[in-house]
């Protein structure tokens, strides 16, 4: 899975480093460098730096040797070699090579600028961590094959009907015609299969062309379609708290994305609270603790049947005293078609802003894919009620409905964060459109 927390985060820190250097610099030039910068030693000077202990294990030395005392000479040899040997210092030579073998550590600290130039102190410099790349999971090996495998039931519903249709025939207006019907069977819609068919039409009407190419350009027709809805949420940005807000109807999947999200942050070092709010259901309640307990993220939640507003409430109200990261907020399912339900999750909505005005900063829809086009009400529903800012779709691995997505990216300007393919967490996959659209199609990688 993507990073999606710390990028902004790890960049805050770094300028706040660099201003850090800026200061120490100054105060250098100004002559007020700090009194903890190690000095060389006088030449004459007869004090040897030791490590802590050292003086201990010379002088148990000299004891278990039965040496006698050294006499106070009348003045010190001019160096530690003859120091070591003269009498009157206890001729213990092998005592004095123990404290010459010591170094001290070279100097570390992060005194720069001027000083530096002038070779008086060594310049520590910044270490430069590249910042990270947000869609860098789309780029890993085997990410097109998992997406791939995930989208098999789709794929192979639509590139069956493709093969069919263009087994060595020309694109007339009888296979377009044929195309159409498919693609909107396939839960594309009827505006982006009019759409889709045009382009095709219109740099290869009339032309014999091939079930694969007729694939790759449906892929990128495709991908055109999806390519402005491809955001990767970055969760590190915004206020602290940042209030996500997880919606949907029964059964589409949001405790278990929100466990697997939750899972993903942890390892990236956010501070969250999970706020099991769906207390319709004990085994809500039951599965989102299992979750926080994998992801080592505390989980706030109450009896079946409290009030969830309330809940939500003293959630964020801890998250501000604590100093946390983030709130992951999971909601009861309920039906776009009950308003009083839909009343409910607009209290939740109120409630928070009451500490917060800007919150939830984040309300992510997420979508069970096997419903196919009664998806797009559900967007439509939660839309108006929630203020959805963002999608997940869930369950694509268990439908040949997937074309869904790109009939919701082509009605709403909604950004799609994440897709589910499989039951692990790691099945969470970023939202890459032409990924999406190649896997969809039945396309090459």
């Amino acid at each position: 899975m993507i990073l999606w927390f710390g990028k902004k985060k790890k960049k805050k820190e770094l300028e706040e480093a660099g201003k850090a250097l800026e200061a120490q610099d100054a105060l250098i030039a100004e002559g007020e460098a700090p009194t903890d910068t190690p000095s060389a030693p006088a030449e004459d000077s007869l004090e040897v730096a030791a490590p802590p202990g050292a003086e201990t294990e010379v002088e148990a030395v000299a004891d278990e040797a039965e040496l006698p005392p050294p006499a106070e000479p009348d003045a010190p040899p001019s160096d530690l070699h003859s120091q070591a040997t003269s009498p009157a210092w206890g001729g213990v030579e092998e005592h004095v090579v123990e404290i010459q073998r010591y170094n001290p550590p070279p100097f570390t600290g992060e005194v720069g600028g001027e000083a530096a130039q002038r070779g008086e102190v060594p310049s520590a410099e910044p270490e430069i961590v590249p910042e990270p790349d947000p869609i860098a999971e789309t780029k890993k090996p085997g990410f097109f094959s998992r997406m791939a495998s995930g989208l098999s039931r789709s794929s192979s519903r639509l590139a069956e009907g493709i093969t069919s249709v263009f087994t060595k025939r020309k694109l007339d207006e009888e296979t377009l015609e044929e195309l159409e019907d498919l693609l909107i069977a396939s839960d594309l819609g009827a505006g982006v299969a009019a759409r889709v068919t045009a382009g095709l039409a219109k740099d290869r009407f009339d032309k014999e062309i091939s079930d694969e190419e007729i694939k790759a350009a449906l892929a990128e027709e495709i991908t055109a379609v999806l390519k402005p809805r491809e955001q990767v949420v970055d969760f590190a940005d915004g206020p602290r708290p940042r209030i996500v807000l997880f919606v949907g109807v029964n059964g589409s999947g949001k405790t278990t994305t929100i466990g697997k999200i939750a899972s993903k942050l942890t390892e990236q070092g956010a501070k969250a609270l999970l706020v099991a709010g769906d207390t319709f259901r004990a085994a809500a309640i039951e599965q989102l603790t299992v979750w926080g307990e994998r992801a080592g993220i505390p989980v706030l939640s109450k009896p079946t049947g409290a009030d969830a507003a309330g809940l939500v409430y003293e959630a964020v109200e801890r998250a501000q005293r604590e100093g946390l990261d983030l709130v992951l907020v999971d909601t009861a399912g309920r039906l776009q078609n009950k308003s009083e339900l839909m009343a409910e999750l607009a209290k939740i909505i109120r409630v928070t802003q009451k500490l917060d005005p800007d919150a939830p900063h984040d309300v992510i829809l997420v979508l069970d894919a096997t419903v196919g086009q009664n998806a797009l009400s559900q967007v439509e529903a939660f839309r108006h009620t929630a203020g959805v800012t963002g999608l997940v779709m869930t369950k694509l691995d268990g439908t040949a409905k997937g074309g869904v997505l790109v009939a919701i990216a082509d009605k709403h300007d909604l950004p799609i964060h994440f897709v589910g393919v499989g039951e692990k967490a790691e099945d969470l996959q970023p939202f890459s459109a032409e990924a999406f659209a190649r896997a969809l199609v039945g396309a090459e990688a």
